[in-house]
């Protein structure tokens, strides 16, 4: 047997507790055994889409598909990048779909305001762009008052934001409420006016950001142009409210509340005038006045000038009857003013580098010399100080203090009307020299400057000023030699503008009316212009008409509106020695197709006033009324009854009542008689170059209007009527056709014919010696006619002769209508019989030669028997 071996030392030994691994260098190690593993994995479930709100077919979305709601959102993300994205893609909407700014108006607003306060200057300047161009127009027809307090609380939470851009921001979202709801000011108005005082104070930005304080100022300067002030110049006249026609802003005349902000309004001029005294020195160390420091000035400037205005001429509540400014005003702010404002001037360039420079200068200047002269009668300046000023004056209506550039052209005529409103008031109280001075500045003024410009608008309501005292205004004295050469010179320039006007201009045309017509009504007054206010008569023809080498050329009358008519026909009535040839100018406008009625009519109506008045001689009235009756064109030539269509081109019934307007007006110029003797002949003459039916008619109504029975026609002019009127009776018939149809048509016909044959019968009726030769010239005509077709057998003359024979027949038949003329027509059975043989004469030659056109002839036979 095999003996098992003995179990070795190894086996025997005990088993070991930790055992020892060996790691090798720069091996990771593995985790440890007890590890807990974090990991978490997820597989995503995939579902159909069943939930209603992410169906936004039918909805407005903007370009990324959100809706409007989801927008509002995400303006309030914490990411700015979200939040202007979220402006934008609402701005988008709107634009897209408008109904949906109308019906969540006031959920988008209440949800936007959050926005004015953001930190972020980007979204803050897409809020007040989405504001300004979509939020704002967009509920301007809508209950701006709970529209503009839902905005105005976050507004004044910014305004004391402790960022500065956060604060200068909120002043530019309360400028966008202001433009768009101007009332909201004077509710907010104390407020506002501290929270400007407040950052105004806050020097240390503005001298070095200018663009954000000039945003600041610009809307200081709108509210503050809200506050009441009459400025001088802009009292009433007789014909209403007077204005400065160059500029008139929409500013309130009346107090609306504003008495409380008084003392805060005086607090913020002294706060401006420190800030204008920071900027003087900054002024004189810059080498060239830079755009954003002119801008921040000048509207520094225009604010003190607004306050001032408001502290002088607005109404206060507190003293209704004193002055405003013993009531408002202190000492304190009239020493600020004086030497920190007014002690500067004049402000010039220190280098002169820019022909720019020179004309925002010349601008700054203009606004503090409006403010001193606002504050002369209350800060007593010396007489030194006083002529700086008026020289200033003087050199800037002269030109002469801007630059000669076209720009600087533009400058100097867009700021110096502001200085024009005080000129009246200085010429009546400066020395002769200064008075001469300064009329000699503003005469050139007047002259230079443009005729359509807004400087030439302020003129003449100046030389309005000037010329006619209103109320307790100054005016220039006409008793004083110095100012009667001015006014001679000013007066002799309006009708030259009027005519250089034209009809370019209608609203500068009506101003330069309406003046020469307040002083044709002040002049009758003063002896010393009315003989210059005469003298504009001769200019003035131009303006109306003109005749050259026998033709007629129209002025701008003629062109222009009929308010501007209107005012030029009223100053015709002011001229005491009317003259022909003004006369013969109007008359010839007319007779122009052009004029409408209602302007003709009121000419005539204003020339018969000026006649009554005693200002037309009694032969140029007269004659001016013939001449209308006989050379007025009318059209259509033919008198067929007018059809509805034809009402649009024919003016024969203006001519009806022209006709009827002259001789209401010859019947009051007097006794019948004298103006029948007067006017007997030249009718007859004009009748007798055989005129139109039209005008013939008209004078005859002129003659049996201012004739009597028995007539008081002279031999003569009853044997020149005899031999007129069997034409006229025969063209009368003849271009009025008889028609066949309904009983209007014939009615029309009928009186038609009537209104033309109408004067005839009076005649007749007022003396058978005319009848008697009437009715020989007639049968003569005939028995002329048959004899001659013996020895003309031409067609044409047959046809003639033909024609002549049947319009006499129809004449005797519309005769005989009349009862009252058949009466009188059987008093002459001899005559008649006599034009009956000769119409039976050449109805026989016509059947004897067996004439082509047998209709008429037999026609004329019943006729001839009806008869």
């Amino acid at each position: 047997m095999v003996r098992s071996k003995a179990p070795s030392k190894k086996q025997q030994k005990k088993g070991i507790d930790f055992k020892k691994i060996k790691r090798k260098l720069g091996r990771k190690l593995p985790p440890p055994t007890n590890a807990t593993n974090t990991e978490i994995k997820s597989k995503a479930i995939v579902l159909p889409e069943q939930s209603v709100a992410t169906n936004k077919e039918g909805l407005a979305v903007s370009k990324k598909g959100l809706t409007l709601k989801e927008l509002l959102q995400q303006t309030s993300h914490h990411n700015a990048k979200v939040r202007r994205d979220a402006l934008m893609g609402i701005k988008d909407l709107v634009l897209k779909h408008p109904a949906e700014l109308r019906l969540h108006r006031y959920a988008v607003i209440e949800k936007l305001r959050e926005r004015i306060s953001d930190d972020d200057k980007v979204v803050r300047e897409a809020l007040y762009q989405l504001f300004k161009s979509e939020i704002f127009p967009g509920c301007a027809e809508d209950n701006q008052g709970l529209f503009i307090s839902l905005v105005m609380t976050y507004i004044f939470n910014a305004m004391t934001n402790l960022s500065i851009d956060i604060r200068l921001m909120a002043f530019r979202f309360f400028d966008l409420v202001v433009q768009y709801h101007p009332p909201c000011f004077s509710l907010y108005a104390e407020k506002i006016l501290q929270s400007y005082e407040d950052i105004l104070r806050k020097n240390q930005f503005y001298l070095e950001d200018k663009g954000k304080l000039k945003s600041t100022l610009y809307g200081l300067v709108r509210c503050l142009s809200l506050l009441p002030s009459k400025k001088p110049g802009c009292q009433k006249n007789i014909l209403g409210e007077r204005k400065i026609h160059a500029f008139e802003p929409d500013l309130p005349t009346e107090n609306t509340g504003f008495s409380v902000i008084i003392k805060k309004l005086k607090e913020l001029v002294l706060v401006l005038i420190n800030c204008f005294q920071d900027f003087i020195p900054l002024l004189n160390s810059m080498p060239q006045l830079d755009a954003q420091s002119f801008d921040c000035i000048l509207s520094i400037l225009q604010s003190i000038d607004i306050a001032v205005r408001f502290f002088i001429y607005g109404n206060h509540e507190e003293s209704p009857e004193a002055n405003p400014l013993q009531v408002t005003w202190d000492q304190t702010l009239l020493s600020g003013l004086s030497k920190k404002l007014l002690g500067v001037f004049p402000l010039y360039p220190k280098h002169h580098l820019s022909v720019k420079e020179d004309d925002r200068y010349f601008i700054l200047n203009i606004v503090i010399t409006e403010i001193f002269l606002h504050l002369r009668e209350w800060i007593c300046p010396s007489a030194n100080v006083f002529a700086k000023f008026l020289e200033f004056m003087e050199n800037a209506l002269l030109g002469k203090t801007c630059s000669s550039t076209r720009s600087g052209k533009a400058t100097w005529e867009k700021h110096v009307p502001s200085l024009l409103p005080f000129i009246p008031k200085l010429v009546s109280e400066v020395t002769t020299d200064w008075q001469s001075h300064l009329l000699e500045a503003f005469t050139k003024t007047f002259r230079d400057c443009n005729p359509e410009s807004s400087l030439k608008l302020a003129c003449l309501s100046m030389i309005e000023e000037m010329l006619i005292p209103r109320g307790d205004m100054h005016y220039t004295e006409a008793s004083d030699p110095v100012a009667l050469d001015y006014q001679t010179i000013w007066i002799r320039e309006l009708p030259l503008l009027l005519i250089l006007l034209g009809d370019k201009w209608p609203s500068s045309s009506q101003v330069v009316l309406h003046l020469l017509l307040r002083l044709g009504q002040f002049a009758c007054w003063n002896s010393s212009l009315i003989w210059e206010y005469e003298n504009t008569q001769f200019a003035l023809c131009e303006f109306y008409s003109t005749c050259r080498e026998g033709n007629i050329y129209y002025g701008p009358f003629m062109r222009l509106p009929r308010d501007s008519q209107e005012l030029s026909i009223c100053c015709l009535y002011y001229f005491s020695n009317f003259s022909t040839l003004l006369l013969k100018a109007i008359t010839s406008c007319c007779l122009c197709p052009e004029l409408e009625p209602y302007v003709l009519f009121r000419i005539i109506e204003v020339v018969h006033a000026a006649y009554k008045a005693g200002h037309i001689q009694f032969a140029d009235h007269i004659s001016f009324f013939i001449t209308l009756l006989s050379r007025f064109k009318v059209y259509p030539e033919n008198i067929c009854p007018v059809k509805e269509s034809d009402v649009q081109i024919s003016n024969c019934g203006t001519f009806k009542s022209l006709t009827c307007m002259v001789c209401s007006c010859l019947s009051q110029m007097g006794d019948s008689s004298v103006v029948f003797r007067i006017l007997e002949k030249a009718i007859l003459d004009l009748i007798s170059l055989k005129p139109q039916l039209d005008n013939a008619c008209a004078m005859l109504r002129v003659l049996i209007m201012l004739d009597s029975k028995p007539t008081r026609l002279s031999e003569q002019s009853i044997i020149a009527l005899s031999n007129f009127l069997p034409g006229y009776l025969m063209d009368v018939v003849h271009c009025i056709p008889e028609v066949d149809g309904n009983e209007v048509a014939v009615s029309n016909h009928v009186q038609t014919c009537r209104y033309y044959l109408l004067p005839c019968f009076f005649l007749f009726d007022r003396s058978n010696q005319l009848v008697k030769l009437f009715l020989n010239v007639m049968g003569s005509s005939l028995t002329d006619s048959s004899l001659s077709l013996e020895s003309h057998n031409s067609t044409q003359y047959v046809t003639d002769s033909l024609s002549r024979m049947n319009i006499t027949v129809s004449l005797l038949l519309l005769i005989y209508k009349d009862v009252k003329v058949q009466k009188i027509m059987s008093l002459f059975r001899t005559e008649i019989g006599s034009i009956m043989q000769s119409i039976a004469s050449l109805q026989v030659w016509f059947c004897s030669v067996n004439f082509s056109s047998m209709k008429s002839p037999y026609l004329c036979k019943q006729n001839l028997k009806y008869v």
